[in-house]
């Protein structure tokens, strides 16, 4: 076959051009600044070679890295559970013990068996517990609302009343609640050629929602905002900017109205950096309420995130066809706005961190 004719039966999901325009480029391979990352997961903490880590963290000025997964994660019967609290205590020893001043740690609760009389009293007793031994946080993962289920069987909602408790002892225990809820709403759209996350459904059938499984989007989202607005002597960190990163409007009105909320920027930097001047705008408004995060472990892909905050750097790609094919463009941020964004705001959020090794 013809180059020619190979050309012309190529399928989409394979065309990758090359940009011909030709600007400047700045390839950022380090932050300019050190910078913690609020959203990380290392799922062998308690034996891993922090000696490792740590010298790739350093390639990419990485002066804190928060461990969102401090009990681990499990599938238990039908059901997903966390691991037992040795495997924090075990996780924290090795922290302890190697680079305390590197690595910090969210704690993680089980919703296994959600409805028995004695899970409130349990849980926050090992909420409490996990807080003495180094607990920065609570992380939430999205599967509340998708996928926990309580004893009956049934999904348990973001807003669900049996958890109030829960977040009110984060209030007074004066820790974050960093919650993932629901996904790019892109998912629950049709799966046609209006939908521009097709490329990615495609290549992640998983990933595909509809309206039952097990709820609207929207719905999804509501009760997240609900338990932001119910508690609001609790800080709660929206993962993934609240899913809202394209639709920042909606999202500052949210900041506007709950100011114990913020938000971090792991995975939806791609939507950031295809609306630059808008994004600069939202990045200096709020300015004290957003935070660095990456989320996957994958030290090469932090340039992408480096490049958007940093530089004015026109028509790039992101690392991830498959999630964004579009480029993207940087906001060149103020200083002040990038020391915030990489250190300041998780100094002043996180319970007793060291910041002595930070500029001013």
């Amino acid at each position: 076959m013809s180059l020619l004719a190979a050309a012309q039966k190529m399928d989409f999901e394979e065309y990758d051009p090359k940009s011909t325009l030709v600007v400047p480029q700045h390839i950022v391979t380090r932050a300019k600044y050190p910078f913690i990352d609020i959203h990380n997961h290392q799922w062998s903490m308690p034996s891993q070679n922090l000696g490792e880590l740590v010298s790739e963290m350093d390639k990419l000025n990485m002066a804190v890295m928060n461990n969102l997964s401090g009990r681990g994660y499990k599938d238990t019967d039908g059901y997903f559970d966390v691991q037992d609290s040795t495997y924090f205590k075990k996780s924290q020893s090795n922290i302890r013990a190697h680079y305390p001043n590197r690595f910090i740690q969210f704690t993680n609760i089980s919703f296994l068996h959600l409805g028995r009389k004695d899970w409130t009293e349990r849980t926050l007793k090992e909420l409490e517990t996990d807080v003495r031994n180094g607990a920065k946080g609570l992380k939430i993962y999205k599967d509340l609302g998708m996928e926990f289920k309580d004893d009956a069987g049934k999904i348990i909602p973001v807003d669900d009343p049996r958890l109030d408790a829960i977040w009110e002892k984060c209030g007074e225990l004066h820790i974050p609640v960093l919650i993932h809820s629901a996904d790019p709403s892109s998912f629950w759209d049709p799966m046609d050629k209006y939908n521009e996350r097709w490329l990615e459904l495609k290549t992640h059938p998983d990933r595909k929602r509809g309206n039952t499984s097990p709820a609207p989007w929207k719905t999804i989202i509501e009760e997240q905002h609900h338990i932001f607005r119910a508690h609001r002597n609790t800080i709660f960190i929206a993962a993934h900017f609240g899913w809202l990163a394209g639709d920042l409007s909606s999202l500052g009105k949210l900041l506007d109205e709950c100011p114990n909320v913020y938000v971090e920027i792991a995975a939806i930097i791609a939507e950031l950096g295809r609306q630059p001047r808008q994004a600069r705008d939202f990045f200096i408004k709020y300015q004290d309420r957003i935070l660095f995060g990456k989320d996957s472990w994958v030290p090469s892909e932090y340039a992408t995130y480096f490049r958007v905050l940093e530089t004015a750097d026109e028509y790039f790609p992101y690392h991830k066809k498959y999630h964004a094919f579009w480029r993207m463009y940087g906001l060149a941020l103020p200083d002040e706005v990038l020391k915030k964004v990489y250190y300041k705001n998780a100094l002043r959020i996180l319970p007793k961190l060291d910041g002595s090794a930070f500029p001013q």
